[in-house]
């Protein structure tokens, strides 16, 4: 088919979520065809993405700046925090514009199966913004999943001890469901219907 090269890039290419190898061969042959246009901006965003962006030392969040641009917005709600499992479920609620607070990264969910246990958690960062005063209510938008559930009633039983209120999403999040592959009218149903955790 091609030379090592080819290989390669159809290699890589087949590892990214959502290519499978044959739609990787065609992404490469689109590149190929046409490398100054395609191929070479594509490596000169990869290259600055892989230099510049880094967690956010306050919510996890990547970004080129720490703090990151959702964290140093004077126009978000400083007393709301939405704590998600991951970046692409920040992300999804950011794309559907239903939360104007500000978020947490947990990096994760609890789970005894893939020895995931509390200290494997973004979490000193949270409780930090919380004993520093003017966080009113955290809500937790974790996925419907077992161990979703399992780290919602965690951290509620963590969280509640320090005067917030605590929240999870309501319906709208299907059992087994993700955040970030939800559509957006799904996403704010959900976080509009958030109830005491």
């Amino acid at each position: 088919m091609g030379g090592p090269e080819i290989e390669r890039l159809i290699g890589m290419l087949a590892r990214l979520p959502g290519f499978g190898p044959r739609s990787a061969r065609r992404a490469a042959l689109r590149m190929l065809q046409q490398p100054e246009a395609r191929m070479l901006p594509l490596a000169a965003a990869l290259n600055d993405a892989a230099r510049a962006v880094r967690p956010c030392r306050l919510c996890g969040n990547l970004d080129s700046r720490d703090p990151c641009s959702i964290c140093t917005d004077p126009h978000r709600d400083r007393s709301l925090i939405c704590v998600v499992e991951g970046v692409g479920d920040l992300w999804a609620l950011e794309r559907a514009s239903v939360h104007r607070g500000l978020y947490h990264v947990l990096g994760g969910t609890l789970s005894a199966l893939a020895g995931t246990a509390p200290e494997d958690l973004n979490l000193p960062p949270l409780l930090a913004r919380i004993e520093q005063g003017g966080v009113a209510e955290v809500i937790l938008a974790l996925g419907a999943t077992v161990d979703g559930a399992t780290t919602a009633h965690w951290l509620s039983e963590r969280l509640k001890p320090l005067g917030v209120t605590v929240t999870r999403v309501g319906q709208g999040v299907p059992i087994g469901g993700a955040l970030d592959v939800l559509d957006d009218g799904t996403l704010a149903a959900a976080l509009r219907a958030r109830r005491p955790a």
